[in-house]
């Protein structure tokens, strides 16, 4: 089996039509920094007594499948993790651009994804069905690259050695990543005081409260 390389990983991603049923084509391909997408199945070690000092056979528990996956925050790529977050956007705006793309919390439908980690090199094949986003977050600070945490949770993984998502579409990376200093913070007019502050580091955290 050959080894895999970092530089050869791949990220692809399609939203479902159906929980749980991958879609046969409309992948992306996702720029990721890292990823622990990944499934188990812990063995449960016997306490029954009176069998000896040698232990019995452990017992299989149930197959759990989740991770997290470390992302750019860019003008694109992004857009993908909203929507698993907070669900379609309200978009404005007319051709050519520019759009505006409106994010609203608290939508009662949100959409599960297919996403497909590739290691060509060996090869190996993993298709993730049903997966939910659980939180999504990211800092704000004065330097650094600027990327987002989405912790997932998937019905279950399927492995193979060809690859389920076709050839995703690419998206535009060179120009379209966003810059830290950049970042400005808003107050709700409720909780302005009569005093402004200056904000140096702050979390941003959506959790969908799903697990």
């Amino acid at each position: 089996m050959a080894r895999a390389q970092g530089a050869r990983a791949r990220m692809a991603l399609a939203f479902e039509t159906t929980y749980g049923t991958p879609p046969g084509s409309g992948y992306t391909r996702m720029p990721f920094a890292s990823a622990t997408l990944g499934a188990e199945q812990p063995l449960l070690n016997s306490e029954l007594l009176g069998y000896g000092r040698d232990p019995l056979a452990p017992i299989k528990d149930a197959v759990t499948a989740d991770g997290d996956v470390v992302v750019p925050i860019d003008a694109e790529a992004v857009g993908f993790w909203l929507k698993a977050a907070f669900g379609a956007p309200t978009t404005t705006g007319s051709s050519p651009g520019p759009y505006t793309h409106t994010f609203q919390s608290g939508s009662w439908t949100l959409p599960s994804m297919a996403i497909e980690t590739a290691m060509p090199e060996v090869p190996r094949y993993a298709m993730y069905s049903g997966v939910v986003l659980d939180q999504l977050s990211w800092q704000m600070q004065r330097s650094g690259l600027l990327t987002a945490t989405a912790r997932l949770v998937a019905q279950g993984e399927t492995v193979a050695t060809t690859s389920g998502a076709g050839t995703p579409a690419e998206l535009v990376l060179w120009d379209s990543r966003l810059p830290r200093q950049k970042g400005a913070a808003a107050q709700h007019r409720k909780l302005r005081g009569s005093g402004g502050g200056g904000v140096v580091r702050s979390l941003v955290l959506q959790d969908r409260g799903r697990v």
